[in-house]
């Protein structure tokens, strides 16, 4: 990716829908049996945080408006207030995003891009010493 490249350029170059599917699928499926991470997730069933995940990035890197459609602004660290989100349980989070975006197989360019934002997201998310 050049730095004129467009948002949707990225969505397209990462792989579109498929791949954001893939991801959170694969992020989830490690959330699932974490005993840190589980309780943060209300719903009995991990599906809806799986849709508004998908949503979410997608939408970051340039693809459908679907999530700020249906839910307004993100206001990521808004909407995580109520969940003590420290240091273990933001690296519960990269651990298994990690694993997830390695089973994309992307490019190393396109792997480095995606991975220094989510990196960067989670250290945003830190809310509890």
């Amino acid at each position: 990716m050049t730095a004129d490249a467009t948002p949707a350029d990225y969505y397209t170059a990462l792989g579109g829908e498929d791949t954001f599917r893939l991801l959170v699928d694969e992020f989830y499926a490690g959330v699932a049996d974490d005993p840190l991470l589980r309780p943060m997730y209300p719903e009995e069933d991990l599906g809806p945080a799986k849709d508004r995940l998908r949503l979410f990035l997608m939408q970051y890197w340039g693809g459908p408006k679907t999530y700020s459609e249906e839910r307004g602004h993100p206001r990521l660290r808004q909407r995580h207030m109520p969940f003590v989100v420290d240091a273990a349980a933001r690296d519960a989070w990269l651990k298994h995003m990690r694993h997830a975006v390695s089973v994309l197989e992307l490019s190393p360019e396109l792997d480095k891009m995606l991975w220094d934002y989510l990196e960067r997201a989670a250290f945003f998310m830190v809310n509890t010493e």
